[in-house]
């Protein structure tokens, strides 16, 4: 009898063993064919080009005394460059003062001398009437961005000049109600009951977009750049600077470039680059300084996601420097219409004002399924919180009386170096439904003050990876 259990006991030992190595195998396949699939992703995004015709918006009465306004002069620029088929609207070296949104055309390419600069009005009457948006994953009617596109193919702000929201505490920012920003006792707040918190009551209850008109004393702030609903855009390039609320904001859009594009906007909720519901996105060689995240990837809001059901897919992320900001490359945490795809390689992390450099994000009111993100080559200097955090207790208080649970597996992390963080892994998924397959391959963090917190995650390995000097075991 003895000799029969000693027999099973080796063989379950040898059927375990080899489910280890089947099960790392696979992992490590996963990983490689992810990979492998960059460059067929990376053949679908292609810039667009332009019509050999340049329109210069001194031709059509602008002024670079930052004073008198410019706006009819872009608006007559881009209006006759779209009628002539295309090509670019000339912004001379300058100062030029626009008392309102820039509208982009089919074939436009607004095009900044490295010495330009356009400084926008911070009346916000000068943004109205409303246009459809998003305003955190819900859609409304709600003041225009500041360079804004809808339905446009074939589009691009380029150029090395300066893009100037002038937001302050005095202006935009302090409508947050955040004291730091500017917002006191007796001040609106997009927080009031008939602001912000209408809408999403608004959303969960299934009220047409075309109802939800906000705009003028509601206290929802723009964002800066947002191309919605277009394809065949390209940024390149710009400086960003003093934005209202989110820098760069494509939604519902497809074949995008951001490249060399530099974000300096310290503001509350001022994300560096958010596509959302976008397919076939490349960010390279840009410099992020933010308020909020350098990057974060969103499909929708809870009902009214769901209701669009447009997921963000095939996102690419690559050398690239995140500096200030609650997160480098984020995921989340509005992702009801779901993300899969994402790379991110070749990038450099480093703040004491940088609380994480990889996240993934969400609640029980988001749903949607986020699957299949790698991440590699990555070096992070310091970071406040965390070097990789999976958290999908996000906003916890807020989904306490959801039932929407989001799925994440496949999430795979290879080559990435800190110097400075409290945790090098934080993973904390739902009771109802665990975060799968996360595989932590080839890193090493160093200044660590604790190695991981692991929370209701299943197949979550660690291999050859270091924590200050010593091989990372989860227990």
């Amino acid at each position: 009898m003895k000799c029969k259990h000693l027999f099973r006991l080796k063989y379950l030992t040898v059927l375990l063993s080899l489910f280890i190595i089947t099960a790392g195998c696979s992992a490590q396949q996963a990983a490689e064919q992810g990979w492998k699939d960059l460059p067929s992703i990376v053949k679908n995004i292609v810039p667009p080009t332009f019509a050999n015709r340049d329109y210069s918006i001194l031709n059509y009465g602008a002024k670079a005394d930052g004073k008198t306004d410019c706006l009819p002069a872009i608006k007559s620029a881009i209006s006759t460059c779209n009628k002539a088929g295309g090509g670019r609207v000339i912004v001379p070296a300058g100062t030029y003062f626009v008392k309102g949104p820039i509208h982009l055309l089919s074939n436009v390419n607004l095009y900044l001398d490295d010495k330009a600069v356009i400084k926008f009005s911070t009346n916000d009457d000068d943004y109205l009437p409303v246009v459809l948006t998003r305003f955190e994953g819900v859609e409304l009617m709600n003041y225009s961005p500041l360079i804004y596109a809808n339905g446009q193919t074939n589009i691009a702000v380029t150029g090395k000049g300066i893009l100037d929201g002038q937001a302050d505490n005095d202006h935009w920012w302090n409508w947050t109600g955040s004291k730091r920003f500017g917002w006191k006792e007796g001040m609106p707040s997009q927080h009031d009951k008939e602001n912000e918190p209408k809408l999403m009551e608004m959303a969960a209850q299934g009220v047409p977009v075309s109802d939800r008109v906000f705009g003028k004393g509601h206290y929802m702030r723009p964002t800066m750049i947002e191309f919605y609903n277009s394809k065949n855009i390209l940024i390149q390039d710009v400086t960003l600077v003093n934005a209202p609320f989110w820098l760069i904001h494509p939604t519902l859009s497809q074949n995008i470039t951001i490249d060399g594009v530099t974000t300096n906007s310290l503001g509350p909720n001022n994300d560096g680059c958010d596509p959302e519901s976008c397919s076939d996105v490349m960010i390279k060689n840009c410099s992020f300084t933010d308020g909020d995240d350098c990057i974060a990837i969103k499909s929708g809001r809870d009902e009214d996601g769901r209701r669009v059901n447009v997921p963000s897919k095939n996102i690419i992320v690559q050398d690239c420097q995140m500096k200030d900001g609650h997160g480098g490359v984020v995921i989340g945490s509005e992702t009801s219409g779901g993300v899969e795809n994402v790379y991110a390689q070749n990038c450099v992390m480093s703040s004491p004002h940088l609380e994480r450099a990889i996240r993934i994000k969400s609640n029980a009111c988001r749903g949607g399924v986020m699957k299949n993100f790698y991440f590699r080559n990555i070096k992070v200097g310091e970071v406040r919180e965390a070097v990789f955090k999976i958290n999908m207790v996000y906003e916890k208080e807020k989904a306490a009386k959801c039932n929407f649970p989001p799925t994440l597996t496949g999430v795979y992390v290879k080559n990435v170096t800190s110097g400075k963080s409290k945790y090098g892994i934080y993973v904390e998924g739902l009771q109802s439904k665990p975060v799968k397959d996360i595989f932590i391959v080839d890193c090493n963090f160093k200044n660590v003050e604790k190695e991981y917190f692991v929370k209701d995650a299943e197949n979550l390995n660690v291999e050859n990876t270091e924590v200050n000097g010593k091989k990372m075991e989860i227990k």
